[in-house]
């Protein structure tokens, strides 16, 4: 029976709706979006664009990991993790599901265009774009999926740069450059702890293939190490201080030693050390960041 064939309870879970927002996935989409807001907004804050900023991102996140699930509901059923979704266990229909997250999506872009700017509104309509029309349609047909969607998954902390200051500086960049490059370990360890679950939804991840342990491990080291020069730039540019710099750097090696971690056992305790790794680092390093800019 496919997914769309399943029977739907007589009424949705407002829990249901819930889940379909990732709520784990938008929290964090939140916290970076916050760290660009705070890092280059003048002061004193307007704490009430901050709020706006925040809300309108939310909803854009919300709606895309809506989307999302619509167009993966499939391949949601053949993965053990990924079955109980609202859509694949039948407790949504897709036609709900669908209206669920185009409201939630144009209303984010509509609420930045009116109560932020323009700029973060358009930033935000392209960070969609990208992860639902691109990135998701694409995991099915092509490894390079996961560098793409690394893109969308690093502009919300833009949104909050040109919330702030509506144009987009060399903090935004950086902000970017900071979250792509730790999405790669990060979605790589995900991608090896749940590698037989991808394998049966037909997805041919980076991690996937001839010698796996040794690729996905190749590239968790090269994606940290490239993180580190890059998380240095705040302080070299003048934007934090020296407390930010030392921060980022042993927070940084850290994090490469976990990666070297993972090479050298490549299995499950090892995968799921450097995911704790990176779940720990991002945070850190932005409220380190946030801190030192603030005490300037």
């Amino acid at each position: 029976m496919s997914a769309d064939a399943i029977p739907m309870e007589p009424s949705a879970r407002w829990t249901d709706f819930l889940e379909l927002t990732k709520p784990r996935i938008t929290s964090m989409v939140a916290l970076t979006t916050a760290a660009g807001y705070l890092l280059t907004a003048p002061r004193p804050i307007d704490w009430l664009v901050f709020v706006h900023a925040l809300l309108g991102t939310a909803l854009v996140a919300s709606g895309a990991s809506a989307l999302n699930q619509v167009i993966e509901r499939r391949t949601d059923a053949q993965m053990r993790r990924t079955a109980n979704r609202p859509l694949p266990a039948g407790r949504l229909q897709p036609e709900a599901a669908l209206l669920f997250g185009v409201t939630l999506s144009l209303l984010g872009v509509s609420y930045l265009a009116m109560l932020v700017n323009v700029l973060t509104a358009v930033v935000g309509a392209v960070t969609l774009g990208l992860y639902v029309c691109v990135y998701t349609p694409m995991k099915r047909v092509s490894s390079l999926s996961t560098l793409v969607g690394a893109v969308p998954g690093a502009m919300p902390p833009m949104m909050g740069c040109t919330a702030a200051g509506g144009v987009l500086g060399v903090e935004a960049w950086i902000l970017f450059g900071i979250l792509f490059f730790w999405q790669m370990p990060h979605f790589l360890a995900i991608a090896w702890l749940y590698r037989s679950d991808y394998e049966r939804g037909g997805f041919p991840l980076l991690a996937l293939g001839h010698l796996p342990g040794i690729r996905t491990a190749r590239q968790m080291v090269l994606y940290s190490a490239a993180l580190i020069p890059v998380s240095l730039l705040p302080t070299v540019l003048g934007f934090t201080g020296l407390t930010y710099f030392v921060g980022a750097a042993v927070l940084g090696l850290v994090f490469l030693a976990y990666s070297f971690g993972f090479g050298l056992a490549q299995n499950a305790p090892a995968a799921r050390r450097l995911l704790l790794a990176s779940v720990v680092y991002l945070p850190v390093v932005l409220l380190l960041m946030v801190a030192d800019t603030t005490i300037r």
